[in-house]
């Protein structure tokens, strides 16, 4: 196994790795919507959901995959009535490839944030 960090995404707020390369699969660490300094992006759930998505890109890159190689992703929302929300912002993200998702609402996230994803991926 192989530890991924990388300074293009928010260093992680605990005893935990921004993500895992396991044989030819990454697994990410949740990403929520934490700027490169650490501080919650202010604003609405489309806001929190780009930088959770950049955040995710660069844990990615940085293991040698990318959005085109993610299997499966899992989208925690503090509000399921930001689902449509939510999922049009990932959905600009993952345009021609679509990976399997599960999508839960949860009584609450780290810092507050009303969004958490987590991915795994294909190394090719």
């Amino acid at each position: 196994m192989k530890t991924v960090s990388t300074k293009q995404a928010p260093q992680a707020i605990g005893p935990y790795a921004q993500g895992i390369i396991a044989g030819n699969l990454f697994f990410s660490s949740g990403q929520i919507p934490l700027k490169l300094d650490g501080t919650l992006v202010e604003g609405d759930i489309e806001a929190q959901t780009h930088q959770v998505m950049q955040n995710l890109k660069a844990v990615l890159e940085e293991a040698g995959a990318s959005l085109e190689t993610v299997i499966k992703t899992t989208v925690f929302i503090k509000d399921m009535n930001d689902f449509a929300k939510v999922n049009e912002v990932y959905g600009s993200y993952f345009t021609s490839h679509k990976p399997a998702r599960s999508c839960v609402e949860v009584a609450r996230l780290p810092k507050n944030a009303g969004v958490e994803i987590e991915a795994v991926a294909l190394i090719p």
